[in-house]
């Protein structure tokens, strides 16, 4: 079962995960005080203070950085090493996080020893709980048992997940081929033709029935279908059910008349206004603590290239309603990099300088767009905006790719976090899908879970080129 929250569809293991780590976390933080005072809780508080406070921080803090490195993601497929790595880097910025507070706040000190005892513990908790969660996720007692009615072309996109994080919710029960449909499906995976959809519930303990016909206009079973919700079972259509699991929207089996009457797309006054709030707040801040940085980058650049040589590069790109507007970014490519035609970047691209490709590979050549978010030509959160040149071409081969212009394109975005650096037809098809989900389910507690998930994304250089 998944529980939608910031606008993601989450299972309910993972919440289940995060606040038992949460409660973990919390006693951590208990068991190095008592370690550290020598098993005495009345000294400890005798020197500190109550310990309650001081836990209840740690704990909140290393949540939110676990989060912040993905290891609440569904997506997330690092095994090990990777896992250790991203763990120790998590626990670190969480002890970060409690350091500044304790420092704004002296009344939470807990001092150093209890603090590098707790972060020790936090590691070696959250690895442990998490080599036994993804075993407790394969098992199926923990899934939606989901049938499928239809076995044509639209229920070939179920058949067809691949993905182990597509399918974490739930476990395919089988198919049911209606009346007059073909089968696509194999043979050995339909467990029935015809309306008998009801006693196939009861049978295989079904939770939930997928409709995945091609052709609703013939004998859809009204009746049926009505009598497996009365009976509690869910009845979900085929689109919704796919945007749930895989958090993107399917292009080859969209309709317009699901996007009219689905829920989602707000765009309200309110919904304005937080966003642009938080694009004004985060960018000023950004602009004034990454001030040296970008002073350092510009300096790196001129030493590489000559001082004549440009430190930024501007670009014409689609922004909301189509209308272009100049980006802004460090320049990482030479010069002559383009000569009068738009090109795709490529991975180990020769026309990279030296410094381009480290300014590349951490994302720092972004940063001179936070000034295109100040201006309001861009947003934090949104779909990349790309070249005209390229919105043209996609826009006649991809059905709905102008529909991504309805919002501000963002620095960062729910496809970034998905979905590879993509330099193809194939893969701005893929990219427009979750560009889409966010569209359709966008609100400022959404922009703040990207935000906090963009740091892994940094953090671990993924889709840099």
């Amino acid at each position: 079962m998944r529980v939608r929250i910031f606008g993601q569809y989450l299972h309910v293991s993972v919440i289940a995960l995060a606040a038992f780590e949460a409660v973990l976390l919390y006693l951590v933080l208990f068991g190095a005080t008592f370690v550290r005072f020598h098993y005495n809780f009345a000294a400890a508080e005798h020197s500190h203070g109550p310990v309650w406070p001081r836990a209840l921080l740690f704990s909140a803090a290393t949540i939110a950085s676990l989060l912040a490195f993905g290891l609440y993601s569904a997506r997330q497929r690092a095994r090990s090493v990777g896992l250790v790595v991203r763990i120790v880097a998590a626990v670190s910025a969480g002890v970060g996080i409690s350091a500044v507070v304790i420092y704004l706040v002296p009344y939470l000190d807990v001092g150093r020893g209890v603090l590098a005892g707790a972060a020790i513990g936090a590691v070696a908790v959250a690895f442990v709980v998490r080599l036994g969660f993804d075993r407790l996720l394969d098992d199926v007692a923990f899934k939606r048992r989901v049938l499928v009615y239809g076995t044509g072309k639209n229920a070939t996109a179920l058949a067809r997940l691949r993905r182990r994080s597509d399918q974490r919710g739930f476990t395919l029960v089988g198919f049911v081929q209606p009346e007059g449909e073909g089968a696509e499906i194999p043979s050995d995976r339909i467990l029935s033709s015809g309306r008998d959809i009801m006693p196939l519930c009861a049978a295989h303990q079904v939770d939930e029935v997928v409709v995945a016909m091609d052709d609703r206009r013939q004998s859809f079973p009204i009746r049926e279908l009505l009598e497996c919700r009365l009976a509690g079972v869910s009845v979900t259509e085929l689109l919704t059910f796919l945007e749930r699991e895989t958090g993107r929207v399917r292009i080859d089996l969209l309709n317009p008349s699901w996007l009219i009457f689905g829920e989602g797309f707000r765009r309200g006054n309110i919904r304005l206004f937080t966003s642009r709030a938080l694009d004004l707040l985060a960018s000023l801040t950004l602009l004034i603590v990454g001030s040296p940085l970008m002073l350092v980058v510009a300096l790196t650049v001129k030493l590489e290239e000559g001082w004549r040589a440009p430190v930024l590069y501007h670009q014409e790109r689609v922004g909301l309603g189509g209308k272009t507007f100049q980006l802004l970014k460090f320049r990482s490519m030479r010069p002559d990099a383009e000569s009068g035609q738009a090109v795709w970047a490529q991975r180990n691209d020769p026309r990279v300088t030296r410094v381009g490709a480290i300014i590349r590979k951490l994302r720092i050549d972004e940063m001179p767009q936070l000034v295109n978010v100040l201006r309001g030509e861009m947003s934090f959160v949104g779909p990349r905006p790309e070249r005209p040149q390229f919105v043209e071409e996609l826009a006649e081969k991809i059905p709905y790719y102008i529909e991504r212009h309805c919002v501000k394109p963002g620095i960062t975005g729910w496809a970034q976090l998905c979905y590879p650096y993509g330099a193809t037809e194939k893969d701005a098809l893929e990219k427009l899908q979750y560009d889409l989900y966010y569209i359709k389910n966008n609100s400022f507690l959404f922009d703040l879970a990207i935000l906090i998930q963009t740091i892994e994304v940094v953090f671990m250089g993924k889709g840099a080129r």
